[in-house]
C-alpha cells in the first residue's frame, strides 16, 4: 500500500516545473536523512575508507548534500516514467555526442557508474536507440513489475535481472544493442576481482574487459549528472577507450575503477554512497560493516 501511494504521489509531483520538483526532492532527501540511521553510517564508512584526509565534519557535510541530492533522483523519476519524450529531452544535455555516434553500429559497452542521474542516461539512451541493460530486482512485485514497465516505455529494449545471467546479454551486443552497464557495487560474485578503488581492495566484477573481448566491442563511457538549481541534467560521453582490453584482466577492471573514481572527485555528493560496496573482503581481512 505504501509502495503504490508513494508512485501515485511521485505521479502527481511530477507536473510541476524541474526547479520546484529539485526543491521539494532536496526536502524529501533530508527526511530520508533523518529516518536512515544504518544507511549514514554506511555512508560515513565509505568516505572515510575513501577520502581518509577528510574530517568528520566535511564527511557529515558531504553525506546531507547526498541524501539531497538522493531525495531529488526519487522525485524527479516521476519526470522520466510519465513526462513526454519531448520534456525529456529538453532538459538533458548532452555533451561529447560525437563518441557515441562514431562507435554505433558496431559492438558496444557504454560504461556508467551509480550517480543519482543513472536512469536520466538510460531514458535518453532509449528515446535515441534501443539498449540492453541490467537490473536488480525489486523485493516488492508490483514495484518490480512498474520499473521494470517504466524502463521499456521508448523503442524496444532489452532489460535483464542479473539472475538471467549474462548469456542474453552477450547475444544482443553481438545484435547490436549497445549495453548500457553500470559495474560499479559489490555484488560478491565469483567473476570478481579485488581491484582497488580509492585505494582499498573491492570485489569488482570483471565483466566489461571479459565482454569486450568476447565480442570485440570498443567502450564509450558515459556518464550523467544532476545540473545544480534545478536547471535539468547533462550526459558526457567520452572518446572510446584506446588498447582495451589490453590481455591483463586486472588491469583492464582497475582502468574501470580509475575512470569511475575520477568522476566520482568531480562530483562526490552524487555517487551513490548508501550501498556497502567494501562489503565483500579478502579472506581474513576485517569487514567494515
Amino acid at each position: 500500500m505504501i509502495v503504490r501511494f508513494s508512485v501515485f504521489l511521485i505521479w502527481l509531483l511530477h507536473f510541476l516545473p524541474l526547479p520546484v520538483l529539485a526543491w521539494f526532492g532536496s526536502g524529501v532527501g533530508m527526511v530520508f536523512y533523518a529516518l536512515a540511521a544504518e544507511r549514514r553510517r554506511v555512508a560515513d564508512t565509505n568516505l572515510h575508507l575513501c577520502f581518509p584526509e577528510m574530517s568528520k565534519a566535511e564527511r557529515a557535510r558531504l553525506i546531507r548534500a547526498h541524501f539531497r541530492a538522493f531525495g531529488r533522483s526519487v522525485v524527479e523519476r516521476g519526470i522520466l516514467w510519465w513526462s513526454s519524450s519531448e520534456r525529456i529531452k529538453k532538459l538533458v544535455r548532452v555533451e561529447g555526442l560525437e563518441h557515441f555516434q562514431a562507435a554505433q553500429g558496431k559492438p558496444l559497452i557504454l560504461l556508467t557508474a551509480h550517480f543519482v542521474a543513472l536512469d536520466v542516461g538510460g531514458s535518453w539512451l532509449s528515446q535515441h536507440t534501443n539498449v540492453v541493460t541490467v537490473y536488480s530486482k525489486q523485493k516488492n512485485p508490483y514495484f518490480d513489475a512498474f520499473m521494470l514497465r517504466k524502463r521499456i516505455r521508448f523503442g524496444q529494449q532489452r532489460l535483464y535481472s542479473r539472475q538471467d545471467g549474462m548469456r542474453p546479454v552477450v547475444r544482443a551486443v553481438c545484435e547490436g544493442y549497445p549495453f548500457y552497464y553500470f559495474t560499479d557495487q559489490d555484488f560478491a560474485a565469483r567473476d570478481a576481482l579485488f581491484i582497488p578503488f580509492f585505494g582499498v581492495p573491492a570485489s569488482t566484477l570483471t565483466t566489461v574487459p571479459r565482454l569486450a573481448e568476447m565480442t570485440g566491442a570498443r567502450v564509450v563511457p558515459c556518464i550523467p549528472r544532476v545540473l545544480p538549481h534545478g536547471k535539468g541534467y547533462e550526459l558526457r560521453f567520452y572518446p572510446a577507450w584506446d588498447n582495451y582490453p589490453s590481455g591483463d584482466l586486472a588491469a583492464d577492471t582497475r582502468r574501470v575503477n580509475e575512470f569511475i573514481e575520477q568522476r566520482v572527485r568531480e562530483m562526490p555528493e552524487q555517487y551513490f554512497w548508501l550501498h556497502k560496496r567494501f562489503k565483500t573482503r579478502p579472506e581474513g581481512e576485517k569487514k567494515f560493516y
